[in-house]
């Protein structure tokens, strides 16, 4: 077999790599249909898909600029961070990792407040922000959910949290799952005032943000299919040894349940929300459908 062993491999002529001139970001594929879509055209749609209505995530500033009344909007606690109080470290330090959400953000924290307008009514808001570090509660969220339950009590005027959050920030430990109890507290103030609360339920709402606040609302609107729930399907069935039923934790399956109000597509919630709020304030029905005409 020497023969065989002194049988050079033919040599390969290597093509040259020449960069892509099509520009990055046109287009997206839908995670529930599978097509193709123009991503400036899912901004004319609130990236929601036009072939099957899967809704894609919105940042938190999308989200703000969807439901206020335009101009109205007033932010606050921007400035507010964490300090890394616990030095936590993983395969990163916990300080790399806020500056990579900063960076790709441009947020200190992953949830906006602040008080707005809906067709008029006055409202506090807060919004979570999926894309700072997976929409986590860490103290300064904590903050600024309370912060929007306690100007609702203090002006006495409609509170609303729009949900997105993998749950509470583990960087933060016990830290982060005080802010469970504090903003339930906050939450409970209201209702004890008869202040009303809407949580808006969007992909996805777990953890511990799920089995706080997010469940408090007098009203529940979720998104079409959103994930909703305390931990993963994946981790309930390896924990139960069961096949979990189809849907299961999506917003169908819970409002079939009971465990939500409704289901609202994005483009329609801001006049549901204004009409939910109508009759909170128990306007004449004339002026009703004025508002949300």
């Amino acid at each position: 077999m020497g023969w065989f062993e002194g049988v050079k491999s033919p040599k390969l002529k290597s093509s040259k790599k020449t960069a892509s001139s099509t520009p990055h970001g046109l287009w997206k594929k839908c995670n529930s249909c599978g097509e193709i879509l123009q991503t400036e055209k899912l901004k004319d749609t609130r990236q929601v898909c036009p072939y099957c209505d899967h809704h894609f995530r919105l940042s938190a500033v999308d989200r703000v600029s969807l439901l206020m009344d335009k101009d109205s909007f007033k932010l606050t606690g921007q400035n507010l961070t964490t300090t890394n109080p616990l030095k936590f470290n993983d395969k990163k330090s916990y300080d790399v990792r806020l500056e990579e959400a900063l960076g790709k953000t441009g947020l200190n924290d992953g949830t906006l407040c602040g008080i707005g307008k809906i067709h008029g009514d006055e409202v506090s808001l807060g919004v979570m922000n999926f894309q700072f570090m997976g929409g986590s509660m860490g103290v300064v969220t904590g903050e600024k959910i309370a912060w929007v339950m306690d100007q609702a009590y203090e002006k006495k005027i409609p509170a609303i949290v729009v949900c997105c959050s993998g749950g509470a920030r583990m960087q933060e430990g016990i830290l982060s799952l005080m802010q469970m109890g504090k903003t339930s507290a906050s939450r409970q103030r209201l209702k004890n005032a008869g202040i009303p609360f809407i949580s808006v339920l969007t992909d996805p709402t777990t953890g511990g943000v799920a089995a706080s606040f997010a469940m408090l609302g007098d009203v529940n609107i979720a998104e079409p299919k959103a994930l909703i729930g305390f931990a993963g399907p994946r981790v309930i069935e390896q924990t139960v040894r069961e096949t979990l039923p189809e849907g299961f934790q999506r917003s169908e399956f819970l409002l079939e349940h009971g465990a939500i109000d409704m289901i609202v597509d994005r483009r329609e919630m801001r006049d549901t929300l204004a009409r939910i709020l109508a009759k909170f304030m128990n306007l004449p029905s004339t002026e009703q459908e004025h508002r949300v005409a």
